[in-house]
């Protein structure tokens, strides 16, 4: 994996401002990933994380303590959102599915957010947590999951 990552570091990334993240290709075919950094959208989905997310997942995304560990119940703690763990591999669908629905049906805590929170705001959320991520990890996100769709 970390192979990867510095393959994608390798190819040069670009951070610029705009509503979809999307790829370009330059003049050596290398793909460089510009990342969604729309400041409103990150402000608010900062905003709803606090609100509803932080008191399991931590107020930076940072994840509860031990959060590899099984507790008492037999159930993982909230993981980190912010690039320091497994959030990173889901495609996109995946992260606003779990948001929706919560993990109860796979034996989770985390409850569903489909009745509280618009999709635009989970895409908020989303955003803000992943502006905390690596240019390399938010990279190798994004080339995966345009490869999921």
């Amino acid at each position: 994996m970390k192979k990867k990552i510095l393959l994608f570091s390798v190819v040069g990334l670009l951070v610029a401002c705009s509503d979809e993240p999307a790829t370009s290709a330059d003049p050596q075919n290398k793909t460089a990933v510009v990342r969604n950094m729309d400041f409103a959208k990150i402000s608010r989905g900062g905003k709803l994380f606090q609100q509803n997310c932080a008191i399991c997942h931590g107020r930076q995304a940072e994840g509860a303590p031990n959060w590899q560990q099984m507790d008492d119940s037999g159930k993982f703690p909230p993981p980190p959102l912010n690039g320091s763990a497994h959030a990173w591999h889901h495609p996109k669908i995946v992260l606003v599915n779990t948001i929706k629905n919560g993990t109860a049906k796979s034996g989770g805590n985390m409850p569903a957010w489909k009745d509280k929170l618009s999709e635009e705001q989970i895409n908020d959320i989303i955003i803000w947590f992943q502006s905390k991520w690596s240019d390399e990890i938010y990279s190798a996100w994004y080339l995966a999951d345009q490869g999921f769709r």
